[in-house]
């Protein structure tokens, strides 16, 4: 049986059915739709499938237009939009039973030395990640157990998950948070060394908290939920190599959210502080009931 690493590894191995074409697995969860960081990360396979893998992606915009099918598979049509001297560029249609749900462009650049450089340090200190609790014992501590559902979804994250501050559980607990969060992340097993494979691992796992940072002032982030959110688009760029199967940490923070909106934006360091990915996000967020 393999593991959830392995089957992250083998849901990013698309199929390819003619030159520009691909087809990507859905897996049959108990999702309403298909998880967004699963759609960018196929997306994205495609169009580096199309390059000659001498460039590295360093951009990337996407749009959620509809929402995914679980089960059903999903063909990437890739548009090869540019190739030049310095910088590659491909334009990726997602089509699920004939509709499409989802636009990327990506741009590749190839290598070069930069004159000067200069980044920002993280925001603030952080524990060391294997200090902090597993997110599955951290939830079973508060409840005394876990849930089915949760269990279930445990087993097959890929992504080992642990949040910089403690899980907040109560309206109360809530009430003067600040719209921001902190999660150290890494692949629950080797991902091999395709640099491609890692990156697109971390675009999967760049959609799974970013959102989190816009809740966190309304609602506690496990227990009851009160809204509805979908990812609306997405925009990320790749500053250094790095390894999706070693700890990064996204630090995450929502400068607004209006009119049924919220905007994130995470960045992303390796263990030695440094700033190797950054993330915008805007979510769509409706009450339920």
């Amino acid at each position: 049986m393999t593991n959830p690493a392995e089957r992250l590894v083998d849901l990013l191995d698309l199929e390819q059915i003619e030159v520009n074409i691909f087809r990507g697995l859905s897996p049959q969860e108990s999702l309403q739709r298909v998880f967004g960081g699963q759609v960018a990360g196929q997306a994205l396979v495609a169009a580096g499938r199309t390059t000659d893998g001498e460039r590295p992606v360093h951009s990337l915009h996407a749009y959620f237009l509809r929402p995914g099918r679980p089960g059903v598979p999903i063909v990437y049509e890739v548009e090869r939009v540019r190739d030049g001297r310095s910088f590659t560029t491909r334009r990726v249609t997602a089509v699920q039973q004939g509709r499409t749900i989802f636009n990327l462009t990506a741009s590749f650049h190839k290598p070069e030395e930069g004159s000067f450089e200069h980044q920002l340090p993280p925001a603030r200190e952080v524990p060391d990640p294997e200090s902090l609790p597993l997110l599955a014992d951290e939830i079973r501590s508060h409840l005394g157990t876990l849930p089915e559902t949760l269990e279930r979804m445990a087993r097959r994250q890929p992504f080992d998950i642990r949040y910089v501050d403690r899980l907040r559980w109560t309206p109360d607990e809530v009430e003067q948070a600040e719209p921001r969060s902190a999660v150290w992340m890494r692949a629950v097993g080797p991902l091999g060394d395709d640099p491609l494979v890692h990156t697109c691992a971390l675009t999967y796992a760049s959609d799974m908290t970013l959102l989190d940072a816009v809740r966190l002032p309304v609602e506690p982030l496990w227990g009851h939920r009160g809204f509805d959110m979908a990812s609306l688009d997405h925009a990320m760029w790749f500053h250094r190599p790095f390894r999706a199967d070693e700890w990064f940490l996204y630090d995450q923070e929502s400068p607004i959210a209006t009119g049924g909106r919220g905007l994130a934006r995470g960045r992303i360091y390796n263990l030695e502080g440094q700033l190797i990915v950054s993330v915008v996000q805007e979510g769509l967020f409706r009450k339920l009931g």
